[in-house]
């Protein structure tokens, strides 16, 4: 069954490297809608929802008990999207650019079209993916937009839940959909701050960082 209800939320079973458009395009419209949803990446779950939507961002930092000074992260498509909420000189362009779409995390400074609550209160930063996950990405594409996302860290936990009949479970009444892509372990991304002068390794996780060394 490829659709079911669980707690409150709809799970939804998605192949995870042929994902059904169907399917995925009743998850663009919850997000859309509102709603919180748990999906796979190519690091591990994590929760999302629209861009800009303010009652599931509180929804979402709720669940997690996340701090202001979090540093949020957008979800995109690629450069263009990348382009149009963070600041992106010509090298760190090119630089980004040569490693993605893959398991980085860019903290870079944020552009006008940034809501402001989603930004670092100090720096006035935001966290950039480009993920290489076909699940991830059918939604990116089908949204035509961003997905405001953090990683799938509940309270109680040390790292991100890699079982999506648990995370139904646990978080299936707060969220509106849970994602089925299959198990999927917790593998953090490599986080590389471009925030000041020169980037610097935030924490060592997957990929290449001889390039930013």
């Amino acid at each position: 069954m490829q659709i079911k209800m669980s707690h409150t939320a709809t799970y939804i079973t998605l192949h995870p490297v042929d994902p059904q458009i169907r399917l995925i395009r009743q998850v663009v419209d919850a997000v859309r809608n509102g709603e919180v949803i748990a999906y796979p990446t190519d690091s591990g779950y994590a929760l999302g929802c629209k861009l800009g939507d303010k009652a599931p961002l509180e929804r979402i930092i709720r669940i997690r008990h996340l701090d202001p000074r979090h540093n949020f992260t957008l979800m995109c498509r690629g450069m263009r999207d990348a382009g149009q909420y963070a600041r992106l000189d010509t090298p760190v362009f090119r630089l980004i650019k040569s490693v993605t779409p893959g398991p980085y995390t860019f903290i870079l400074k944020a552009t006008n079209e940034v809501p402001k609550r989603l930004l670092h209160p100090k720096k006035r930063t935001i966290g950039i993916r480009i993920p290489d996950h076909a699940i991830t990405v059918a939604i990116l594409n089908e949204l035509d937009a961003p997905l405001f996302s953090t990683s799938l860290v509940l309270p109680r936990h040390d790292e991100s839940i890699s079982d999506p009949e648990i995370i139904d479970r646990e978080i299936g009444h707060e969220i509106g959909i849970v994602i089925d892509g299959g198990i999927m372990p917790f593998s953090p991304t490599s986080v590389i701050d471009f925030s000041s002068s020169e980037p610097e390794i935030l924490r060592e996780g997957q990929g290449d960082l001889t390039l930013f060394q």
